[in-house]
């Protein structure tokens, strides 16, 4: 049972019973006369019953106001019976409608203390203090009863200077309760006798009954709310999971640093046409999309995936080498031995083979390969470290093949154009920067056609599109 949940249940009561005013108007008699309110929203709701136009008299509002006062300090039996005796004055004078008003207050004040009440109602005006000690700090609990309802309760956590005894900080959370309430109740609840006293206080260890449960609800609480500490500090000092993805990876994969900086190579070329090759670049384990590169194979015909890996693996970190970037931690390479020897070939031609760790991945059985190793490791399918890995090549394969399919769809198009005899590759780049489709182009007239590649040009072009015209 925690203060928070009584002040919800109590706040819910007062909206109910007793429908406040939420502004801060002056409500005084000579502004009233003088109709300079309207009623708002919250009278049209039920909410207010807008004192500010005369419909809610000053005295009828401090009466609310002293019944919240009093349910507040605890004294629900009282207001209880002042509602009861209201109810029977209004029903004497047969003002039935006054009288019902005030049997719906009593109704709802009955279901609320049921429901609050946790102990013998016959318990009044009792304060419960335990306290929950360890070596750095300790946790004072604090519960106000009246009527068997727990009308405070509150939670003090106080870090140890000097080695402060159990009975030193239970005889502090007391005195602190004392200054911040005023008051302290007759009866005090305490697991044992504290070193303090207080005029017209007792102080009571209870063994057995009511008063024994409500001591253990205020250790209860304690416990709760030592539980609740140390479950947001663990949060606050919690891994980040970057960095937990992050040092598994190294664990795993046995790295002699953390893969901070990660690079993934993927070779495309779609029945052998239009081979091109794809790096993708995770910083902290996430995608730097920014840094991705493509790669046109320059220096290999035909579909040649180790020789295609030679060249764009050289020429990525031939590159890096040249402008002083800094290298990876890790490189991985979609393919299996094969492409993985020839990329380690490479990076001892660059003579970087000790800087960086590299792996390769084979995509049928999820296998990882190391540099000199025959036999691969299998990571379990749920690793962390295998998701990380697999999200990198299967981002790679996708960029990869988008910018294949890319490059197909554009060489497609040129194909056509090529066929026309007397334009050369530059006239045709012109046209389709210009025109952006051969079927654009195909509709266009001489004069539009003239303007882009030149009059002698264009003819060749309209002619194409256009046997047998008279243009």
């Amino acid at each position: 049972f925690t203060s928070i949940s009584l002040f919800r249940a109590l706040l819910d009561l007062f909206r109910e019973l007793y429908p406040l005013r939420t502004y801060s108007l002056n409500l005084s008699p000579e502004a009233i006369a003088k109709g300079k309110y309207k009623v708002c929203l919250e009278y049209h709701i039920g909410h207010c019953k807008a004192p500010c136009v005369g419909l809610y008299n000053e005295e009828k509002y401090l009466v609310h106001i002293e019944e919240i006062k009093s349910i507040l300090k605890g004294n629900i039996s009282g207001v209880i019976r002042f509602l009861k005796q209201k109810m029977n004055e209004f029903a004497e004078k047969l003002e039935f409608e006054q009288a019902e008003e005030m049997k719906q207050k009593l109704i709802k004040l009955e279901s609320f203390q049921a429901k609050s009440t946790i102990v013998n109602p016959s318990i009044n005006n009792v304060d419960v203090f335990s306290v929950l000690d360890f070596d750095d700090r300790a946790y004072v609990n604090f519960i106000r009863v009246n009527n068997g309802a727990v009308m405070q309760s509150q939670t003090m956590e106080y870090k140890k200077k000097m080695d402060e005894t159990a009975d030193e900080v239970l005889a502090y959370g007391i005195s602190e309760i004392k200054v911040r309430t005023q008051v302290l109740s007759r009866e005090i609840l305490v697991p044992f006798i504290p070193d303090i006293e207080f005029s017209n206080v007792k102080f009571v260890v209870p063994k057995i009954g009511d008063r024994k449960k409500l001591l253990e609800l205020s250790e209860r609480n304690l416990k709760f709310y030592h539980l609740d500490q140390e479950k947001q500090e663990s949060i606050r000092n919690r891994v980040p999971r970057e960095e937990r993805l992050l040092l598994t990876l190294k664990s795993d994969l046995n790295l002699k640093e953390l893969p901070v900086h990660i690079e993934c190579f993927d070779n495309s070329n779609i029945q052998g046409t239009n081979p091109v090759a794809a790096c993708v670049v995770f910083k902290n384990g996430k995608p730097a999309t920014s840094e991705y590169r493509h790669f046109n194979i320059k220096t290999v015909e035909g579909p040649n995936d180790y020789a295609s890996m030679d060249e764009i693996v050289y020429r990525r970190y031939k590159r890096m080498i040249d402008e002083n970037q800094p290298l990876p931690q890790l490189i991985v390479i979609d393919g299996g031995k094969g492409q993985l020897g020839v990329a380690v070939n490479v990076l001892r031609q660059l003579d970087i083979i000790d800087k960086v760790s590299i792996i390769s991945i084979a995509e049928r059985l999820e296998e990882i390969f190391f540099p000199g190793d025959p036999v691969p490791l299998y990571l379990d399918k749920k690793s962390e470290s295998l998701k990380v890995i697999q999200h990198i090549r299967n981002e790679a394969h996708r960029f990869g093949i988008t910018f294949h399919r890319n490059k197909r769809s554009k060489a497609l198009i040129k194909s056509e154009l090529e066929s026309i005899e007397g334009i050369g590759e530059k006239s045709i780049d012109t046209l389709l920067k210009h025109f952006k489709s051969v079927k654009n182009i195909s509709t266009q007239s001489v004069d539009a056609l003239a303007e882009v590649v030149g009059k002698a040009r264009a003819r060749i072009v309209f002619d194409y599109f256009n046997p047998g015209s008279k243009e």
